[in-house]
């Protein structure tokens, strides 16, 4: 059987400059593509005879905003016929659209409208890229690591409009005086300057 190596530096020869560089790990192969080149290379991965990758198994966003191409597009591949799997992986930022796979391989719909919807990359030629998991009016995209964990709207039903209505969101919270000594606050060391000190804890049987 032809190793993960061996694949790797066929395909690398293969797309010439489409392949920007690939990693062996754990018996996974991940390469690293030209993001306007993805959909010639999926097509050429899914139709060629010594590789035949019929089935794309997840596509995912992944954020990592101190990049300056911020989020990366990543296709899990499978091939029955040689039971192999193939990682791919695309670059890109906020303005710059990744090409809809949608033509290759019809499981892309749902998983790129996904990948909108919560980080905001967007598909050129998706037939029909909207929202999937939030509201159609959802204010930005949840799953960006720059997107605050309370959001910035709450959903409730108002008894009096008969209707559920949107409002900003109010985390009023009261002020807690901590007791750190109590032992249901869970720190069993003294702190320095406490008053209610009595002495080291230590010395006491």
């Amino acid at each position: 059987m032809v190793s993960l190596q061996e694949i790797a530096a066929k395909l690398a020869e293969t797309f010439g400059d489409d392949y920007l560089s690939h990693q062996l790990w754990q018996e996974e192969l991940t390469l690293v593509i030209q993001r306007e080149s993805i959909t010639k290379v999926l097509t050429y991965l899914r139709d060629h005879g010594d590789y035949l990758f019929k089935q794309l198994i997840d596509l995912c966003g992944v954020d990592y905003p101190e990049r300056e191409q911020r989020f990366e597009v990543v296709y899990h591949l499978l091939s029955v016929k040689y039971n192999r799997r193939l990682r791919l992986k695309v670059y890109t930022d906020e303005n710059s659209p990744v090409p809809s796979a949608t033509a290759v391989y019809s499981a892309a719909n749902w998983w790129e409208r996904e990948a909108w919807d919560l980080f905001g990359i967007h598909f050129e030629g998706h037939p029909d890229l909207r929202r999937l998991l939030t509201d159609y009016g959802f204010e930005g995209h949840p799953l960006r690591k720059d997107f605050p964990l309370t959001g910035y709207v709450e959903v409730r039903y108002d008894d009096e409009r008969k209707r559920v209505v949107y409002e900003d969101v109010q985390l009023p919270q009261a002020y807690r005086n901590f007791d750190f000594l109590s032992p249901w606050e869970g720190i069993t060391p003294l702190l320095p300057g406490d008053e209610k000190a009595t002495g080291n804890r230590e010395d006491k049987p």
